[in-house]
């Protein structure tokens, strides 16, 4: 078998379950940026500890970004051949991240403003990838069924990768300094 079908040459793709659409159109833009995301949360995990605990949650994120991509790229006629968890998101997953946020932010003080990326190279990829599952959330809208959980599942998923890259970071610079030389706004 070759990696290459030269289907796709006319600007179409296919879709899980069948039928094709143009490349650029909302569902191959929206599961394209979660691959994406899949990926740069593979980097961050290229970078920490093989076999920890980060590594571990990682993996069980990018497996779940899988089951995204397919929702995304069955067209609504199929949707019926999706299976929940394996091919459909479910709301046990969406519940899933939302616990892993909970038990994860109670480990630390989490900051109380904006933060500059870059503490620590794992927590700076982490953040890197937040922002493509950002990105992936906003091309989702377009492209979701009704009813689908994508959408709340990418929203956690980037509230998830943030607290991770806190976590990680242990210690968070503000995005806010004022050096003690420049006056304040209560100082005369």
């Amino acid at each position: 078998m070759k990696i290459y079908t030269r289907k796709g040459d006319d600007g179409s793709t296919g879709l899980y379950g069948g039928g094709r659409v143009a490349k650029d159109s909302a569902a191959p833009e929206a599961y394209g940026t979660v691959d994406e995301a899949q990926a740069a949360l593979g980097v961050a995990r290229a970078a920490c500890e093989r076999g920890g605990e980060l590594d571990q949650i990682l993996v069980g994120l990018e497996r779940d970004l899988w089951v995204l991509m397919a929702e995304l790229a069955t067209d609504e006629s199929n949707r019926h051949k999706l299976s929940a968890g394996a091919s459909l998101v479910t709301t046990e997953m969406v519940a899933a991240l939302e616990a892993q946020i909970d038990e994860i932010s109670s480990r630390f003080d989490p900051p109380t403003e904006f933060v500059v990326p870059g503490e620590d190279a794992v927590a700076a990829w982490l953040d890197v990838a937040r922002t493509v599952v950002r990105r992936a959330e906003r091309r989702s809208l377009h492209a979701a069924f009704k009813g689908s959980q994508v959408v709340p599942y990418l929203n956690r998923l980037s509230d998830l990768v943030w607290t991770l890259a806190r976590w990680r970071e242990g210690h968070s610079l503000a995005s806010r300094s004022v050096p003690s030389s420049v006056p304040t706004a209560q100082e005369p």
